[in-house]
């Protein structure tokens, strides 16, 4: 157990700490840091395929095409989300929305439980009832009091839970497909690379190839962490640790100088509530399994 937890806490802070990177690889645009980090990322994500033998999903994930031709479609819509949300986790600390997508990250796995009982039919406690009822408060509060609500916001709390949906319904939630997704994004990423000019980027940040070679050893070490804890831990566990990541991401967007608002305090507050009654759930539940 001790082990597993160490693996997630330590994926969990290093997918953290890559949102930092935003910085680090400047001047370089989202789109280009978007374009260099699918091109570094997707060596460790194969070598994280050959470590956990999860070869054979290649095979499994063509014999299902094969089964249902639309399949592509899904795969090219998950494509298309991975896309977005690996752009938009480099893209928002250089635009003032670092803050925004932090407090989409937050809001991610209220969207995963209510996604969890409307697709799956999981079970709803009294305290999963509730931490929903926090969850919407706090959005409709801040739309209230903000006359909107940023979009970077709903992209990062919508797009994760209804990928990973997506993924258990048809049954590819795994490494294989993710590399699929990555290779199908290349053409994208590709473009923007080479409508980069690295001669006056190098000029301001002469480190930039080091920090790209970093950040695709931390973005690798995070995934293959990240499949190794999820061999270990049970998913409650598993999920309540996941917490780290968005709190590592706040720090770092107050770090950087972002302040959060006053009409985003009882946002906040909601989305506090929520999750510690999401926790406070998930240990009851563990604890009515262990003496069942």
């Amino acid at each position: 157990m001790l082990k597993g937890i160490l693996c997630c806490m330590g994926a969990n802070f290093l997918f953290g700490i890559g949102y930092y990177f935003a910085i680090l690889l400047r001047p370089l645009n989202g789109e280009s840091m978007f374009g260099y980090r699918i091109f570094v990322l997707a060596p460790f994500i194969l070598l994280a395929i050959f470590l956990f033998k999860q070869t054979g999903k290649f095979t499994e994930l063509w014999q299902k095409i094969k089964q249902k031709p639309p399949l592509v479609f899904i795969l090219l819509l998950l494509a298309l989300n991975t896309g977005v949300q690996l752009w938009l986790f480099l893209w928002a600390p250089n635009h003032g929305q670092a803050l925004e997508v932090s407090i989409g990250y937050l809001l991610l796995p209220i969207t995963a439980v209510t996604l969890g009982k409307v697709v799956f039919k999981e079970q709803f406690t009294r305290l999963k009832w509730l931490a929903v009822f926090f969850a919407v408060i706090g959005v409709f509060s801040n739309v209230l009091l903000s006359g909107t609500f940023s979009w970077a916001t709903l992209v990062a709390g919508l797009g994760y839970p209804i990928y990973i949906t997506l993924r258990r319904y048809f049954g590819i939630n795994h490494l294989a497909s993710f590399f699929v997704e990555l290779i199908l994004v290349m053409p994208f990423a590709l473009y923007f690379i080479l409508q980069t000019d690295m001669q006056p980027i190098l000029a301001e940040n002469k480190w930039i190839y080091h920090f790209l070679a970093l950040f695709g050893l931390v973005n690798g070490a995070a995934f293959i962490l990240y499949i190794a804890s999820s061999n270990l831990l049970p998913v409650n566990v598993l999920g309540l640790l996941g917490y780290v990541e968005p709190l590592v991401m706040l720090f770092i967007s107050f770090a950087i100088g972002e302040v959060l608002e006053a009409k985003s305090y009882l946002l906040m507050i909601c989305l506090t509530i929520a999750i510690l009654l999401l926790t406070l759930d998930s240990f009851k539940q563990k604890k009515r399994v262990k003496y069942e």
